[in-house]
């Protein structure tokens, strides 16, 4: 029993022990606290609850212990969770724990909250239990949570007003959309209390009213004789309903009517070319009724859209135009003034309304063939097509502007620049290549330019496969690019057309265009530059201002790019109206353009809060351009001259024009100046309408464009004749020359003396001068593609033939007496007809001369004795009656006839030398003063030819036909 009693004290003793070990062991504080990640909370101002979402809890997994929520055994009721902590600087909350069995708490603030402040706080939250054993050994803390919690607002503030006061000015008998604009605001932070709902005129009785925004206009027009000035009480509310707390005072005044705008304007203002730039407002200033002003703002614009291609510029032609802005060579003129060298273009509508601005029509039934050989038959790239375009709203159709398509059997367009629908578009087919790949074939541009019936200029650079458009300076990309595969290989020839399509398949035009153009240009082989697209573009006249230095600063000056309209921009009126009187109208045109360019000044200005208060009414005028004085170009020099035949054989051949001179003047009526003993009469001349102005000439400088030098007569005839000039010395001024079997052109921008020059070194050569005695040209030269043109100089120039001197077999030819063998130097026959020819001498001997008149008359008074033979040989038949015709037979072998031809060729030309005689003596007195010696020394070394020369030239010469004579 004992025994017993002992084991079973024994096991219960273990079990105790099991039990307490047991305890110990689950003492060990394993888990964190957990809570959440996230809280957002609320709290009003003036409040320290916040409202948690979710609610604050940490829970601990070592429960049911002290530190423990859940286990059966249980040996302590205390607390799980001792506390919260949080993190952050200056956080104004704090957290607590109401339950450390459940782990509940709450957030408060720690002080009263202000939402104007502050409206969020953001912070972090961490729990932690309370540890092992009674000293809390071995704590566990959880994560950190993330806290945002917001400040509700309530509306403790009133609205209060911006200003104290309030003041305005308006002219009496006008209805005003707003007058001024009050403004209050609200301190609250949230948008429902902080946003002014409404405005409230408190003044009873008043013809005014306010809106929501602040607004104040007048309900009714004002009348200054009843009310001079207005004082209102507004009020304002916020969206809470609280009314400001200060009330504010609004004066304002009426004035009586004042007419605000521009005073000192002249209609009218007449522009001298020539004379640089003319201030257009020089007196003008603003009248604003002393209005507040705050802004001012002015355009400024001058109307040239009728005045040639949308403004003045050089009506050169396009070719000499792109030389002068800079254009490397290469550039082909499609559209080219008619002439001798480019007649392609004769037939054409023209607009001849702009002073030689070469402009031309296309009503939809016109189109030119360009000649073979003018543009290359495909465009080398890169290549530039440029043209000057006014076109207008149009059918569906497409409208051709340039086609080079198939001359025959199909209808292939090659390349093409057309426009549809507004659209500008260009068609580059490729040639055949290897590879029939899909390569870009049309470019399209939608462009309200090509419709608005005004003149653009367009300028393509095409360097495949890109393709930039500029119009009138400005760069435009294509919107639309569509492919095709290149064109087959064919040998058919192509045509180039402007203003349609020539249709070879069906050898019709097709595609006609309607509208305007000018100065169509191909470039190949090389793109046009900005800088030198801009000088095409840039217009001779428009709008300058030069800035005064003292307002500088204030006022600010914008131009458009042709200056043709100007925006002026200031808060000063006095600075405004000095730089308004400095604005100028300038046209650097030496001959500009006349007529009106209509001119007109829109004003804004603005008072306080920017906005409208005075209307300034539009100011408008013209000015006009004066017709410039035009010049007289003369051409004037050697008009008539002989040269021996060799010269015009010879290498160098003959100079047309070696004393041209190239002079251009003016005429101006001057008012004659009175001489000191008439100023007694001077004061009845003044309404004597006998009085007149003197004219004055003057001569000026000025470029020329073109020199054409044209054979009258017969063409020239390029197997035995030409014009020839020196190309280096032409290229070296500047110049360029075509010539043809017409004549001779020099063209290109540049001055009178450049071109004086090149034409004194034009020559003429002919191979075969037998049949030639003279030969006749016309020069003339203009400026301005044809404004301007000069009289025609006419040149006549003859041929002195030389021959061998001739004797008669019976001598009845004998040298004259008076021949003294006296030698000489040869007179030059510059400026004298051919007529004076025996005078003097141009050919190695002056015999020659002599000769080859004596000679021509002699066979002249030979034919002329016959006929008299003749006449007395009928004369002796009627006396002697019954005569027989066959016993009149006589022997003509022994006749014998005696002519001095000296005498009867100054018998027939004496009256043409009284003629002459007084152009001689001005010519100069050397010419004048060849005497008969000097024709005596002529004819004495002719007596020295040997007699059997004389005699072989008698027996060609002075033979003639007498087998039909009757007598």
């Amino acid at each position: 029993m004992q025994i017993r009693r002992y084991k079973h004290f024994a096991s219960v003793v273990g079990l105790v022990l099991g039990l307490l070990c047991a305890v110990e062991a689950a003492k060990v504080n394993k888990h964190k606290p957990w809570i959440e990640t996230t809280y957002h909370g609320i709290v009003t101002e003036n409040d320290d609850k916040v409202l948690l979402d979710p609610p604050l809890i940490a829970l601990d997994k070592d429960a049911p212990l002290r530190y423990a929520e859940s286990f059966e055994v249980t040996f302590t009721k205390e607390g799980e969770i001792c506390g919260f902590r949080i993190h952050g600087q200056n956080v104004p909350f704090e957290a607590v724990v109401l339950d450390k069995s459940t782990g509940e708490g709450v957030i408060r603030a720690k002080d009263k909250l202000d939402c104007e402040l502050q409206k969020e706080h953001t912070f972090t939250i961490q729990a932690y239990d309370c540890g092992e054993g009674p000293d809390g050994a071995n704590m566990k803390k959880s994560h950190k949570a993330t806290v945002h919690i917001q400040v509700n607002d309530i509306n403790e503030y009133s609205p209060v007003f911006k200003e104290k006061s309030y003041k305005a000015t308006v002219i009496e008998g006008k209805k005003y959309d707003s007058i001024l604009k009050v403004e209050a605001v609200d301190a609250d932070c949230s948008f429902q209390f902080s946003q002014i709902c409404s405005y409230e005129i408190v003044t009873p009785d008043v013809p005014f009213t306010v809106d929501k925004d602040g607004f104040i206009k007048n309900t009714e027009k004002l009348n200054y004789s009843k009310e001079r000035m207005y004082k209102l009480t507004v009020t304002a509310y916020d969206c809470g309903k609280n009314r400001a707390s200060e009330d504010v005072l609004v004066k304002i005044n009426i004035k009586p009517t004042c007419k605000p705008g521009w005073q000192g304007f002249n209609k009218r203002i007449e522009y001298e070319p020539g004379t640089g730039s003319l201030a257009l407002f020089p007196s003008m200033h603003l009248e604003t009724c002393e209005e507040p002003i705050t802004s001012i703002q002015a355009n400024i614009e001058l109307e040239t859209n009728h005045i040639g291609k949308g403004c003045d510029r050089d009506t050169y032609s396009e070719k000499s135009l792109h030389k002068l802005c800079g254009a490397s060579a290469g550039t082909v003129e499609l559209l080219p003034a008619p002439s001798s060298s480019a007649n392609w273009t004769v037939g054409l509508p023209t607009d001849n309304g702009h002073d030689s601005d070469q402009v031309f029509e296309f009503n939809g039934t016109q189109a030119i063939k360009v000649p073979e050989g003018v543009v290359s038959t495909s465009l080398k790239e890169p290549f530039t097509v440029s043209v000057w375009m006014r076109h207008g709203p149009g059918a569906r159709e497409k409208e051709t502007i340039l086609c080079n398509s198939d001359k025959t059997e199909m209808n292939r367009h090659h390349y093409s620049l057309y426009v549809h629908n507004c659209h500008l578009i260009l068609l580059l087919r490729q040639d055949p290549a290897e590879t029939e790949n899909y390569k870009p074939a049309e470019f399209h541009w939608k462009l309200d330019q090509v419709c608005d019936k005004e003149w653009h200029h367009y300028v393509l650079n095409v360097e495949f496969p890109s393709v930039a458009l500029f119009v009138d300076g400005a760069t435009f990309e294509p919107f639309l690019v569509t492919e095709d595969y290149p064109l087959h290989s064919s040998k058919i020839d192509m045509q180039l057309t402007i203003g349609a399509c020539w249709q070879g398949g069906n050898a019709r035009m097709s595609q006609f265009f309607r509208g305007n153009l000018a100065g169509l240009m191909i470039r190949s082989g090389k793109l046009e530059n900005k800088k030198v697209i801009d000088c095409l573009y840039t217009c001779k006249e428009g709008l300058d201002v030069q800035l005064p230095e003292e307002v500088a600063s204030a006022v600010k000056v914008a131009f458009n790019p042709n200056q043709s309209s100007l925006t002026v921009e200031g808060d000063d009126i006095e600075a405004f109206d000095k730089v308004m009187q400095h604005i100028s109208y300038l046209n650097s045109r030496q001959f500009p353009t006349p007529g009106i360019r209509h001119l007109r000044v829109s004003t804004t200005v603005k008072c306080f809060n920017e906005e409208t208060c005075i209307l300034i009414p539009e100011a408008a005028g013209y000015v006009m351009v004066l017709q410039p004085e035009e010049p007289k170009i003369s051409l004037s020099g050697i008009d008539h001259f002989a040269r021996g035949a060799a010269e015009f054989e010879s290498p160098e051949g003959v100079t047309l024009f070696p004393e041209l001179r190239i002079v251009s003047t003016i005429t101006r009526e001057v008012e004659a100046e009175t001489e000191p003993e008439a100023l007694e009469g001077a004061e009845g001349a003044e309404d004597d309408p006998t009085v007149q102005e003197t004219v004055v000439s003057e001569e000026i400088m000025h470029n020329l464009d073109t020199c054409e030098v044209t054979a009258l007569g017969d063409e020239l005839d390029g197997e035995h004749e030409t014009l020839e000039v020196d190309q280096a010395q032409v290229q070296q001024r500047g110049l360029e020359m075509t010539s043809s079997n017409l004549g001779l052109v020099l063209t290109g921008v540049n001055t009178m003396a450049n071109y004086e020059q090149v034409l004194h070194l034009i020559r003429y050569k002919n191979w075969h001068t037998e049949a030639l005695f003279d030969r006749k040209f016309k020069l003339f030269c203009s400026e301005l593609n044809g404004r301007y043109i000069s009289n025609d100089f006419k040149v006549e120039v003859s041929v002195i033939h030389t021959a061998n001197p001739m004797d008669h077999a019976n001598n009845a030819m004998v040298q004259p007496n008076f021949i003294n063998p006296v030698h000489h130097a040869s007179v030059d026959l510059s400026g004298h007809n051919l007529v004076n020819a025996h005078q003097a001498s141009v050919v190695p001997s002056a015999a020659t001369i002599v000769i080859v008149v004596c000679v021509s008359f002699l066979v002249f008074m030979i034919i002329l004795g016959v006929f008299r033979i003749r006449s007395a040989h009928q004369h002796t038949m009627r006396d002697t009656e019954g005569g027989k015709e066959n016993e009149m037979d006589w022997d003509d072998s022994a006749l014998t006839i005696t002519v001095n031809p000296m005498e009867t060729y100054e018998d027939q030309h004496s009256s043409e030398e009284e003629e002459e005689e007084e152009e001689e003596s001005e010519e100069g007195e050397e010419e004048d003063d060849i005497t008969s010696a000097e024709s005596e020394s002529s004819e004495d070394e002719e007596a020295g030819e040997p007699e059997d020369q004389q005699g072989a030239s008698r027996q060609q010469q002075l033979e003639w036909d007498d087998s039909t004579l009757t007598y």
